[in-house]
């Protein structure tokens, strides 16, 4: 479940309540150059010591702006506190105007992929313990680094183009498409078919790498006629009782190799938004467990 920047209280709120419900994960965005929203990771410390059993992962970390080396110790030091309720979301920075109003040096794509690579390959030597890393790569570099000695957390990629989905399929553990979409289309299919090659050509098993959604939408009282469309922006969405909602999502799962979901609220007040998570949690999340047998 996503958690936004807002209110701080309410945050804390929905994410107890995802605790309470048994969810898996809750979410927050990364975007330092925004000066309106929480830091990502001293909101994800508040959110993991606020709940018990809930992960908590940022989607995506924006690697450009947090250098690899600091983002190990950053992870590694909430996953010891937390008992080790931390997945790491990771990407290559998209909003390049926006990141190098930080200072952060302008790279090309390429350039982005290469760092995205490399500061994932860090990040796992700078965790799981054993002998002191040094490392001289194209972008990081440590001399005799004690690794921390808390286990790598799962690395969730929010990679887009070929390179980076590739790299996705070498490192990774799951993919969350760029912002939402539709596990029908043929973008889905394509990207996925990119991670599967290149995770085979590393000797993985790419069943290994779950798919993560994102999930826009309205949870409605009665059945819809139209379930799943398209908005203004392109952003794909569905609506619907909580039995349709099951079904596209069981759907998702059986037939699309869905790994699991995050879920965007849409609607017009705080109020309606709160009360769609709440079905979300305690309604949706349940009947797919059940339908898909996976507690």
């Amino acid at each position: 479940m996503e958690e936004s920047p807002g209110d701080p209280g309410q945050l804390l709120s929905n994410a107890r309540m995802a605790d309470h419900a048994g969810l898996d994960v809750v979410t927050v965005t990364d975007h330092p150059y925004h000066g309106g929203q929480l830091d990502a990771y001293a909101t994800l410390g508040f959110v993991l010591g606020a709940t018990t059993n809930v992960a908590g992962v940022v989607t995506v970390t924006n690697l450009p702006c947090r250098p690899a080396p600091t983002l190990a110790r950053t992870v590694s030091g909430l996953s010891a506190l937390s008992g080790g309720r931390i997945k790491l979301g990771i990407g290559a920075g998209v909003f390049w105007h926006d990141i190098v109003r930080l200072g952060v040096e302008p790279r090309t794509p390429a350039e982005a992929v290469r760092m995205l690579a490399e500061g994932i390959t860090l990040i796992k030597a700078l965790t799981g313990g054993g002998d002191p890393v040094t490392f001289d790569g194209e972008f990081y570099r440590v001399d005799k680094l004690a690794p921390a000695q808390v286990p790598t957390p799962a690395i969730w990629s929010g990679s887009m183009g070929p390179a980076s989905l590739a790299v996705t399929g070498r490192l990774a553990d799951a993919w969350m498409p760029a912002g939402a979409q539709d596990w029908r289309g043929d973008p889905v299919a394509e990207s996925r078919a990119v991670i599967d090659k290149a995770a085979v050509a590393a000797g993985r098993d790419p069943s290994e790498i779950a798919t993560v959604h994102n999930v826009f939408g309205t949870i409605t009282d009665t059945p819809v006629t139209v379930t799943r469309g398209v908005d203004s922006n392109g952003v794909p969405w569905l609506s619907g009782t909580v039995e349709q909602w099951t079904e596209e999502l069981v759907a998702a799962i059986d037939e699309y190799r869905a790994g699991g979901f995050v879920f965007f609220p849409v609607a017009d007040s705080t109020d309606e938004q709160e009360t769609a998570r709440s079905r979300w949690a305690h309604e949706v999340v349940p009947a797919v467990r059940a339908a898909t047998s996976t507690q």
